[in-house]
């Protein structure tokens, strides 16, 4: 899969006061995720036992919105503040395991649930990892 991450990346004009490619990995791993977790929310709706899947949906939705926040924080590097990023990084971390947690409870049924909940653990990793790297 080809994004713009890393050529984005590459054209900032200042220093990075972390690794590139490694950042590069954890916005796309969190673009993907929140891409993911909104397909399988909409797919929930869809199921007939939609009523069961109540809170696999809300899940769903706030992992996408703060993975989606965290990869628009972590694009923007001027003024950077390493307190908000590590805050952010922290915060989708607990949501994609809660996420992944929820979904893998339902990934015996329902394939969507399964996806959904290998990307929130590839998420997650992309976040402690990049949190482990942080200065």
């Amino acid at each position: 899969m080809t994004t713009a991450t890393m050529p984005m990346l590459d054209t900032y004009p200042k220093s990075i006061n972390m690794d590139r490619a490694k950042l590069a990995a954890t916005i796309d791993a969190l673009r993907s995720c929140a891409q993911a977790c909104t397909a399988c929310a909409d797919a929930c709706l869809s199921e007939d036992m939609v009523a069961e899947l109540t809170k696999c949906i809300r899940t769903n939705l706030d992992c996408a919105d703060v993975c989606d926040t965290t990869a628009r924080v972590l694009s923007r590097h001027t003024g950077y503040d390493a307190n908000v990023s590590r805050s952010l990084l922290e915060a989708c971390a607990t949501a994609c395991k809660s996420c992944g947690d929820e979904c893998a409870a339902h990934a015996g049924m329902h394939e969507h649930c399964r996806v959904c909940a290998d990307s929130c653990r590839a998420c997650e990793k992309a976040c402690r990892d990049l949190l482990a790297v942080m200065t």
